[in-house]
């Protein structure tokens, strides 16, 4: 026993140092230069253009008989949204929060803003590059953009095999089962096994349904789990509403102080906090992961930089949204200065406002829902990027093994899961960062090419003004007007 948990303990000092070496300041860096670059080159989309995406969002759910695609843009935002807003979100935020501080919260806000051009970037890249398989079925996502945009086969299988690896024992199973059994023994007293079994069940039979089954489960789960979450965080809030002010500025102060959670410690406070803050944040909202392009991909639509701003609200509602209003009732409860972590810690939080009964179960059935999404969204992942390596013929044997891996996953310590999701989620980014950068320009042409379609159609006069101030000081040469009469 003593030998076991000192093997135990030497896997976790090693996955710990590679963890460190991944998540150094290289990659966190990296991480918002390549938002910071993205935003810069389309004048601030994320703010200019968020209103015509939200709209887009909310009439994208419409059958257009013109469009190419397998389902509708809402229902590939929302499979993209099911693998995104998951434990992240609760466990993940409660993390940033005990390890890095207050502080970490802020700059996971940061991450999540540059983000969003980043995942309006990817996602416009993944509908332009995208491929029909033999059985008419749409495939996309950053290892096909690698290949057919930069004709670099070798990044593209990488991408591909890391995308397997995080699904299947990273991010997509894992960290997501591991929180649902926790939170079944909590509300329900049930052990191990007995959650192993209907967790398998349901992901099951979702699973073998394909992407049909994924995204009708998703598009009708999404709101609902989404709604309940936020309202029950805004109880939170309201009842602690005179500490907001409180709240918000030892946020910000933590975020520059030199000492930051129980990580302070380890490091230079700011860089802890940072370091917490960018990683939890994509652990969330996986912009610049690569992994949301693969269901955008799918979407029926006409014009990439469509599905890039119908995509790019994931970032704002999981993050700027969901995860910060985890944060806020952290801190705004007091929660985070005791000597708590995961889902533990925003549990405590919930309970102090609601009591521990409707605290307790707001935040257990808030988790529930959240990993069982990102279950069901991250087999597609990987099961795309195992189609894009061997073709379609192990589809159905995937199938089967990713669900015997979900049977298995309970029995894994958290700490560990942890660790190994951070790193494969660190090096998926790498390859993706690389194409954003190096296909920039398909970027710029497609979103003016988009915003000339609004322009040009008369239904769309309502739009027109979202695009005009595209339409000479990000794209250099002709102006859109010129090129639409040159057209014409």
């Amino acid at each position: 026993m003593a030998e076991s948990s000192a093997i135990m303990d030497q896997m976790l000092a090693i996955t710990n140092a590679i963890d460190s070496f991944i998540w150094g300041a290289p990659l966190l860096v990296s991480l918002i230069l390549v938002g910071v670059f993205l935003t810069f080159i389309l004048k601030f989309i994320q703010v200019s253009k968020l209103k015509l995406a939200l709209k887009l969002v909310f009439t994208s759910n419409r059958e257009d008989p013109s469009h190419k695609g397998e389902i509708t843009s809402f229902a590939a935002l929302c499979t993209a949204l099911a693998s995104t807003i998951g434990t992240g979100n609760i466990v993940g935020v409660a993390t940033a929060v005990h390890m890095g501080g207050p502080g970490a919260l802020f700059w996971m806000f940061v991450a999540a803003f540059f983000g969003m051009a980043t995942k309006y970037a990817e996602c416009l890249l993944a509908v332009k590059y995208r491929e029909v398989d033999a059985k008419g079925r749409y495939c996309g996502g950053p290892m096909y953009y690698i290949k057919n945009g930069l004709n670099c086969k070798p990044l593209a299988t990488l991408f591909a095999m890391l995308t397997i690896g995080a699904g299947c024992f990273g991010i997509g199973t894992y960290c997501q089962v591991n929180s649902m059994v926790e939170a079944n023994t909590i509300m329900f007293g049930l052990s191990p096994i007995a959650s192993c079994v209907l967790i398998t069940v349901a992901v099951g039979l979702v699973t073998l349904g394909g992407l049909r089954s994924i995204s009708i489960i998703s598009s009708k789960l999404i709101p609902i789990m989404a709604l309940f979450y936020i309202v029950g965080c805004f109880a939170v809030i309201i009842s602690n509403i005179t500490n907001l002010p409180n709240a918000i500025a030892i946020i910000i102060k933590s975020a520059f102080s030199f000492e930051a959670g129980v990580g302070g410690a380890t490091g230079i406070g700011i860089l802890v906090a940072m370091r917490f803050g960018v990683a939890r944040g994509m652990f969330s909202n996986e912009a610049g992961l690569g992994s949301a392009p693969i269901a955008a991909a799918t979407a029926k639509t006409k014009y990439a930089a469509e599905q890039g701003l119908v995509n790019m609200t994931g970032t704002f509602f999981d993050t700027i949204i969901i995860c910060m209003l985890t944060g806020i009732c952290i801190v705004i409860t007091g929660a985070h200065n005791l000597d708590l972590n995961g889902a533990a810690l925003t549990t405590s939080a919930f309970t102090t406002a609601m009591g521990a009964s409707w605290g307790v179960y707001v935040v257990n059935i808030g988790l529930l829902l959240f990993a069982f999404t990102t279950i069901i969204g991250w087999n597609y992942y990987a099961e795309s990027a195992l189609v894009y390596l061997v073709g379609s013929r192990f589809i159905y044997l995937y199938r089967v093994v990713y669900i015997a891996i979900v049977a298995s996953a309970a029995f894994m310590t958290l700490e560990i899961v942890w660790i190994l999701a951070d790193i494969l989620n660190g090096l998926m980014a790498l390859p993706n960062l690389i194409a954003l950068v190096l296909l920039r320009k398909d970027i710029v042409e497609e979103t003016k090419l988009y915003f000339n379609y609004l322009l040009t159609k008369p239904k769309n006069a309502s739009l027109i003004e979202e695009g005009e101030d595209f339409e000479e000081d990000i794209f250099k040469g002709k102006s859109i007007k010129e090129e639409v009469k040159e057209s014409k």
